[in-house]
């Protein structure tokens, strides 16, 4: 006695279980980047095919005669390239030593500060060559930074990004961080925010996303305030703002104690 195979387009079972399942996807796809799209109030679309760019989340370029709405206050103008400012020179390094002495009344003599304000040393020069410009342009505003940065050029800045980079991070003090909050670990999906260490990671940092462990306490809490807020305004994407508004106090303060003694 012979058994047929299952999977043969002999067995009638097979071709139409494999037939009605083809069509349920081809109807499914139908409906979820066509139909559904143009149903869409206020969208127009030139095709079929626009309607699908944009049900897959592609960007489309807005059809002539659409107003675009632009910030009314500066915006970062920086293009983040992750390898930008790597391997930088002895020249380089040396010419930023010297630019950093306008620097060490606030971010200390060696990029460790007394004082609140960020410690530089060992930063990613990314980090610190952006919000030099951005201090510069306007986009992050800072009575005391702006007259600092008014003078410098491009070239400066990466000068005083790479020395910088170039110090050692600051050493512990032998307090030990402990657990991590949920905050900085998982965030929290159900308010769509991002766990801190999703950028801000060892590892897997983003480029342009400062390092934070060992900076005061102080300052994380001010500025993920200030991102809260809307009074500072130099995120790309408006990334920090998003993620700072939904965060508690609680939350913050929890974030801000734990990179404080994480060194």
């Amino acid at each position: 006695m012979t058994r047929e195979r299952i999977v043969s387009l002999r067995n009638p079972w097979f071709t139409r279980s494999v037939g009605i399942t083809a069509a349920i996807a081809i109807v499914a796809a139908v409906v979820g980047f066509v139909w559904l799209p143009l149903q869409h109030p206020g969208e127009r679309f030139k095709s079929v095919w626009d309607a699908i760019c944009s049900a897959a989340g592609l960007v489309r370029n807005a059809a002539p005669g659409t107003q675009i709405v632009r910030a009314d206050y500066p915006t970062t103008r920086v293009e983040i390239d992750p390898q930008m400012l790597s391997g930088a020179s002895a020249e380089s390094i040396g010419r930023g030593a010297t630019l950093a002495l306008r620097c060490t009344m606030c971010h200390g003599a060696r990029g460790l500060s007394q004082a609140d304000t960020p410690n530089l040393a060992g930063q990613y020069p990314v980090a610190i060559y952006k919000e030099l410009l951005d201090f510069k342009t306007g986009a992050r505003v800072s009575a005391i930074m702006a007259p600092l940065v008014a003078d410098l050029s491009d070239a400066d800045m990466r000068d005083l990004a790479a020395y910088y980079a170039y110090l050692p991070r600051v050493t512990s003090s032998g307090a030990a961080a402990g657990e991590a909050p949920p905050i900085v670990t998982s965030g929290a999906p159900l308010r769509s925010i991002a766990p801190c260490g999703a950028c801000h990671g060892e590892v897997d940092s983003k480029a342009s996303a400062a390092w934070l462990e060992g900076q005061p306490a102080v300052y994380l809490r001010t500025q993920l305030e200030a991102f809260a807020s809307g009074a500072r305004r130099n995120d790309i994407g408006e990334q920090m703002r998003n993620v700072a508004r939904g965060m508690t106090a609680a939350e913050i303060d929890a974030a801000s104690e734990f990179y404080a003694r994480a060194q």
